[in-house]
């Protein structure tokens, strides 16, 4: 990954875990916590893809795994969100622009879905039955409605930091006023041309009052 988008995916994903941790998880809401990572790794992995959703949903479930207060085996959801990510950035759009809400809003309720699924999946093996005690039908359906009431205020937004900081504006300001200085120079050298035709014409002229001097003194030497 580009620098710019390591730099822009650490601080979002470090803020979207500070979020979490702090205010959400203590809202006390019924079934699932709203799960404010996993829509940033959504929303990131939309713009940079497969490959990139995968190495940010790993970052960031490694840090959710080693975030207090962690009650689960470091490296679960670091699995989960790998997984996730590379998933999610299977349905980034090909020409990079989304034409609808539809598409993101149902790759957010599949990912909620997804990660409740394969995380309870991988607390099973490693024999965590928490979510049997919850209710995983229970879960399921919880984090897939409070993610999908945040998603329209936190995935555009990403998305479209993440594709402002592709793009490079200072870049492209640069490229601007690189192109306002080259039609500087443009209009400048036309100037020059323009000089150029002017200093030709005024030599022409003067070679021509020469020449008719000369024809005339020949005409008085005969």
């Amino acid at each position: 990954m580009r620098f710019n988008r390591m730099l822009l995916s650490t601080t979002l994903v470090v803020v979207a875990l500070v979020i979490q941790v702090s205010v959400l998880a203590r809202l006390r809401l019924p079934g699932a916590v709203p799960d404010l990572v996993l829509l940033t790794v959504v929303g990131l992995a939309l713009v940079y893809g497969h490959v990139g959703g995968c190495l940010v949903g790993f970052g960031a479930g490694l840090l959710s795994d080693l975030a207090p207060p962690a009650d689960h085996a470091a490296g679960r959801y670091a699995f989960v969100l790998c997984v996730i990510g590379y998933a999610a950035g299977l349905a980034k759009p090909e020409n990079g622009r989304l034409k609808s809400a539809m598409g993101p809003m149902a790759v957010v309720v599949a990912t909620a879905v997804g990660s409740t699924l394969l995380y309870a999946g991988v607390g099973a093996l490693v024999g965590d039955t928490a979510a049997r005690h919850v209710g995983l039908g229970g879960l399921l359906f919880t984090a897939a409605l409070y993610d999908l009431l945040l998603a329209p205020f936190v995935v555009p937004g990403i998305m479209a930091l993440a594709r402002r900081a592709d793009n490079d504006p200072l870049a492209d300001a640069g490229s601007g006023t690189a192109a306002d200085v080259s039609s500087g120079w443009l209009s400048a050298g036309t100037g020059l041309r323009i000089g150029n035709q002017r200093a030709g014409l005024l030599v022409k002229a003067a070679k021509a009052r020469g020449a008719r001097a000369g024809r005339i003194k020949g005409v008085k030497r005969l």
